[in-house]
């Protein structure tokens, strides 16, 4: 069969699936649902997350007979691979994957591969309540549009740490930094990529120092790559003799920027969980005396999802319990600092009063910011600028 039958054939099943998915109420679905067996493959690194996943397998236990086994990976790209497989051999149904815990490039790939059950988070009665209107990354995926064929978790977003007792006015932008730094030689830094964190902070660059933001939207091929990232490059080249190692030396990641910063080496750090410094002082990791910020343009922030393959052999309990992942309950409970501090994908003005209580009632942490003052949330780049600034950084920087 040529490329152009397959890709035929994919669509064909997506059109199909997805008629199926609007036929059915949710009625139907719950009822298909009772006794099935539902494997969430989901990242298994934290036993915050997996007893939290543990505790929602339980309630969807109890109030739909649907039996939730978390499969724990540490790279969901090998599932994407794994369906992938399956399909190159025809297995069309029963699947070994039922639900996968996503986002970025390994959506794309899915969805580009025919690899997912088409649209069905317009049949989950709890996706009225996401916020997709202030939180458009629930409606992206990085660039990708998510066309209801995953449903939102929960939220991700750049912040900044600082300890207030070093400073009183944080740099909140990356001119501001800059100045920062060559002020007080060596005491801020960033991760070296391709570390996800370094990654991140390169992104946050480009986004507030080009002069053609909207040009890391669309794939890098159709950017004048150089234009785009000279006043990047510029920066860091200004920026590196002034920090921690002189730019010779860059931390590992956050983690060691988080103990640089406790240690007194630092002044500044940062995270992707607006709850961190919270979390970290509650545990002893840092100090009172730290505080959260962001940058007042914004800044980089993702929604992460969960997702059904076009062969789940138990698609009906995987809608079910991605319906209940997005319930007030379980968001209230994912956002509590003291359970994971992961926060909700849901717009609290849409809820009734008595569900927006618990959110209200949730200890907020010491150093956690509002959503107001979090600020506006900055799309991810196209992914295909992470591949890019990783390689250009490596040339002009690796040791």
């Amino acid at each position: 069969m040529s490329i152009t039958q397959l890709a035929q054939v994919a669509m064909a099943t997506v059109l199909a699936t997805s008629s199926y998915l609007h036929a059915q109420s949710w009625t139907d679905i719950e009822q298909k649902a009772k006794g099935q067996t539902v494997y969430f493959h989901a990242w298994g690194g934290s036993e915050t997350i997996n007893d939290y996943i543990d505790w929602a397998a339980t309630q969807v236990k109890a109030s739909h007979n649907v039996t939730v086994k978390q499969v724990r990976i540490t790279d969901a790209g090998n599932v994407v691979s794994q369906v992938l497989t399956e399909k190159t051999a025809g297995k069309n149904q029963d699947g070994a994957v039922d639900l996968i815990w996503i986002n970025g490039e390994n959506f794309r790939s899915m969805k580009e591969n025919g690899l997912l059950l088409g649209a069905f988070t317009q049949n989950l009665p709890n996706y009225q309540y996401v916020d997709t209107e202030n939180k458009p990354t629930t409606l992206f995926d990085f660039t990708t549009s998510v066309d209801n064929m995953e449903a939102p978790w929960g939220m991700a977003q750049l912040v900044f740490m600082y300890d207030s007792e070093q400073l009183s006015t944080p740099p909140k932008s990356m001119p501001e930094l800059l100045q920062y730094a060559e002020n007080n030689p060596g005491r801020v830094t960033y991760p070296a990529p391709p570390s996800f964190y370094g990654t991140t902070f390169v992104k946050q660059a480009v986004l507030e120092l080009t002069a053609t933001p909207e040009a890391v939207y669309a794939p890098v091929t159709l950017a004048d790559f150089d234009e785009v990232t000279a006043p990047l490059w510029d920066y860091l080249d200004s920026l590196h003799p002034h920090m921690w190692g002189q730019g010779k030396t860059f931390a590992s990641g956050a983690p060691q920027m988080k103990q640089l910063l406790n240690d007194g080496e630092l002044d500044i750090s940062l995270s992707f969980n607006p709850n961190d410094a919270s979390n970290a002082i509650a545990t002893g990791e840092l100090p009172e005396s730290i505080k959260t910020y962001v940058h007042s343009k914004g800044s980089i922030g993702n929604t992460h999802f969960v997702s059904i393959p076009f062969n789940s052999s138990s698609s009906e309990g995987a809608m079910v319990f991605a319906n209940f992942l997005m319930s007030p309950k379980a968001q209230a409970r994912k956002a509590d600092p003291a359970i994971w501090g992961d926060p909700t994908v849901l717009a609290t003005s849409k809820l009734t009063a008595e569900d927006s209580a618990l959110f209200a009632a949730l200890p907020l942490g010491v150093a956690t910011l509002t959503d107001a003052e979090l600020g506006a949330v900055l799309r991810e780049p196209h992914t295909s600028w992470v591949d890019a600034l990783e390689k250009a950084w490596l040339a002009r920087y690796a040791n």
